[in-house]
């Protein structure tokens, strides 16, 4: 319970141990002490306590025949309570602070390890299925067991000073340094070398960890974010990280010459460490492309590059990562032939280009008999389909969606080679593509606005002008949270209108959605600008 409000908040009245902490001036929240509960608190602690008291020992038998004896409970049997309610899920407790001078720190501190569960209080993490396979419910788990085989998931990646530093959670067993483990989710061996605890910033080097620890590995050759390492007698895999698809392209450049080997080297090492950042070369321009989640995402990438790699780079506006596909079945033949004296090229595809449901992929089907194209050729007809999908018939946005079929064709026996097949095969697309009724896709964003309930009409209405889908309303005390798809390409610059609009009260969360066809005129827009 707090002790004042805001320039006045002084500290807490500890509800479980029934006493006040009270913070010392300067060093920022380090010095505090305990004192009795000051008087004019008194009636509300006790009131507070009472109901802390009726929520707590409803999940404990024996407190509450403890508590119907004696009239109260001792502090070890409240918060053997408090945190088996926690770990159930039954309650969750709260505490009080404040960020600005640190007060408060402390007893959160002392209340995640009373209250919050060890490793050995939960159930084992499930092992993940076959790749591809639906999650089994009854699936086995991994207790935190030091006697077990290994098992520990890498779970993030940073580059600094000492080289690459692989943060993995160790659920079973235990390891030293110089042990040998699997990647079981790459299927490759890793050594392990160095191991570090670490304590911020600071490090201390250790030979040995078991169960239930987190530590910093250096040295692991292709460890990346969502990786499993486990003992080869026992080769779990733990977990398989979905990412998702990044939305917003930004182009980076330096500005200095000397700046774009400093730059590709930061850029290279923050996509190593954010598995939802992806970097290209876009190959007409050369600019390099980077892609991520939202605006804030790429703001505090390129703050990184700048603070880290003392990359100083100019930011091409963000664009929109659109997407094309086809909307009916076409049916395309295209004869590739070339004579320049000497050896000739000549191919010929006949391609069936049909329509997917969204997010099934580019799947490719050879349908070719009688060896009208022969089967060292097929690769290299599905390869240039891949690598013309890249860039779509319209506006040049990668293409999606679609299944290929080769169904016939033709080839000579001097004049034809996988070049020339590869050739026909991109050809081929470009043309296809264009009788299919091609289409521009773009991401729609699941939006979460939490906003007073004075402002739901300002909010909705100006929704509904950026091509929003309102999907529901719902009541929060005195606030409401509407969920609305929004076009990515409506929610720039987003933020700061919603805070005039709501005189800054209003709050906003969104995640990629799904892809969904672009209004005519839009879809016109963007054809006109990639021209």
């Amino acid at each position: 319970m707090p002790i004042g409000i805001e320039d006045t908040f002084l500290g807490v009245v500890d509800l479980v141990e029934m006493k006040a902490i009270i913070w010392e001036g300067g060093e920022l929240g380090a010095k505090f002490h305990d004192e009795p509960i000051p008087e004019n608190l008194k009636a509300q602690a006790d009131e507070y306590r009472q109901l802390l008291l009726d929520t707590a020992l409803s999940v404990d038998n024996e407190a509450m025949e403890e508590y119907f004896d004696k009239g109260d409970v001792s502090v070890a049997t409240l918060k053997r309570c408090i945190k088996a309610g926690a770990i159930s899920g039954a309650f969750r407790p709260v505490l009080c602070g404040t960020a600005f001078k640190n007060k408060g720190v402390q007893p959160l501190l002392d209340a995640v390890l009373d209250y919050l569960p060890s490793p050995v209080d939960v159930p084992g993490i499930k092992v993940a299925p076959p790749e591809g396979e639906e999650e089994d419910p009854n699936a086995r788990r991994i207790k935190a067991d030091v006697t077990a085989p290994f098992a520990g998931l890498a779970f993030k990646i940073i580059n600094d000073k000492y080289g690459t530093l692989t943060f993995v959670r160790v659920y079973a067993g235990s390891l030293k340094s110089s042990d040998t483990v699997m990647n079981t989710t790459k299927g490759h061996k890793e050594r392990i070398g160095r191991m570090f605890q670490m304590h911020a910033d600071k490090r201390a080097e250790i030979k040995e960890v078991h169960a239930g620890d987190i530590a910093a590995f250096v040295g692991l050759k292709d460890t990346g974010t969502g990786d499993t390492l486990a003992a080869a007698e026992d080769p779990v895999v733990l977990e398989r990280m979905a990412f998702p698809v990044p939305v917003i392209d930004i182009s980076v450049e330096p500005k200095t010459k000397e700046g774009v080997e400093k730059m590709t080297l930061g850029l290279q090492k923050l996509a190593g460490e954010d598995p939802s950042l992806r970097l290209k070369t876009d190959q007409e321009t050369g600019q390099t492309i980077l892609s991520g989640m939202g605006e804030l995402h790429l703001e505090i990438i390129i703050d990184r590059l700048r603070r880290e790699y003392g990359v100083d780079a100019n930011i091409g506006a963000p664009q929109v990562a659109y997407r094309e596909t086809i909307s009916r079945t076409h049916t395309e033949t295209y004869t590739h032939k070339k004579q320049s004296g000497g050896s000739g090229q000549y191919a010929e595809v006949k391609i069936i280009f049909e329509p997917q449901e969204r997010n099934e992929g580019v799947l490719f089907e050879n349908k070719v008999v009688g060896g009208a194209v022969p089967k060292e050729y097929i690769p290299a007809v599905e390869k240039g389909i891949h690598v013309q999908a890249d860039t779509g018939v319209l506006a040049g946005f990668p293409t999606v969606d679609f299944k290929y079929t080769l169904v016939d064709g033709k080839y000579h026996d001097v004049d034809s080679s996988a070049l020339a097949f590869e050739i026909a095969a991109k050809a081929c697309f470009r043309e296809g593509m264009k009788k299919a009724g091609p289409i521009i896709l773009e991401p729609i964003m699941d939006v979460e606005i939490t906003t007073p309930q004075d402002h739901v009409g300002d909010v909705v209405g100006d929704l509904n002008r950026r091509r929003g889908m309102i999907q529901n309303q719902e009541s929060s005390g005195s606030t409401i949270i509407v969920r609305a798809h929004v076009p990515l390409k409506e929610m720039f610059g987003y933020i700061s209108h919603l805070r005039s609009m709501t005189k800054g009260r209003a709050s906003f969360t969104m995640q990629f959605h799904h892809y969904d066809p672009v209004p005519r005129n839009i879809a016109d827009e963007i054809m006109a600008k990639s021209a």
